[in-house]
């Protein structure tokens, strides 16, 4: 079934120096967007990481520092990236846990606002983990019939991603609209307001601490009634992204 689109949507996966989102960087980039026609257009990019790729991430991926060393560093094209995302939606396979926050801090590290708040995200794995819970390999292999060759690498983890959604659309007629809202939705697993899910939204759409001694507790009052902990927050080990959302409820409640 093809993609009912409203707007381009973005498809990518990162190759990356390791899992964690706030200190590894990406060693290699693969964007796929699809246009409302159903046109495609490609980028693959590898990426110098400015430090050495451990041999456990290059186990997974097969880039070692020898394949990136003449590469552009992630500033060098950041400018480049974000212009060919910003009015898209993005669609990626376990990307609203990994790929997605990773990609914001490399993109804020490099001096670019990247504001996701109208960015719709459609993560193929949580449709996938909701209706029948496997890998991206087993998902390619159930949905479209096909063997996954060159797992791992990021053109073609990120082209079996968007056929297996186009197969998902095919295969739950009745479970699935072919909608982005609805996809975006169906997709998410959590009410992350940070990509990090340091915040989320309770029951009743409130911003509230998740983690922590304030735990539960809605951000707005705790930084009227304890505002060294943004403060705290802002020089500690959390992601740019989350300092960014932070900062943006402190001055929300400034007006």
């Amino acid at each position: 079934m093809k993609l009912n689109l409203q707007r381009p949507i973005v498809f990518f996966d990162l190759e990356t120096t390791g899992t964690d989102i706030a200190r590894d960087r990406i060693v290699e980039i693969c964007l796929l967007k699809v246009l409302p026609d159903g046109s495609e257009d490609n980028k693959v990019m590898r990426i110098n990481p400015g430090c050495h790729i451990p041999e456990a991430a290059s186990a997974v991926h097969g880039i070692y520092d020898a394949d990136v060393r003449d590469c552009p560093h992630f500033a060098d094209v950041a400018a480049q990236i974000w212009d060919f995302i910003r009015d898209c939606d993005l669609g990626g396979f376990n990307s609203n846990r990994f790929d997605v926050p990773l990609l914001v801090e490399e993109l804020l590290r490099a001096g670019i606002d990247a504001d996701m708040r109208r960015i719709r995200r459609i993560d193929v794995q949580n449709i996938y983990h909701k209706l029948e819970r496997r890998t991206l390999t087993a998902a390619y292999k159930f949905y479209c019939d096909k063997d996954l060759e060159n797992a791992h690498s990021a053109g073609a983890d990120t082209h079996a991603t968007y056929e297996v959604l186009c197969a998902q659309l095919d295969h739950y007629p009745t479970e699935l609209r072919n909608d982005v809202d609805f996809l975006t939705e169906f997709s998410t697993m959590d009410r992350c307001v940070d990509l990090a899910g340091r915040i989320v939204l309770n029951d009743n759409g409130v911003e509230v601490f998740n983690f922590g001694k304030y735990k539960g507790q809605p951000v707005a009052d705790v930084l009227r009634r304890d505002p060294s902990y943004y403060a705290w927050m802002q020089q500690g080990d959390f992601t740019l992204n989350t300092k960014q959302v932070l900062t943006q409820i402190a001055l929300r409640n400034k007006k």
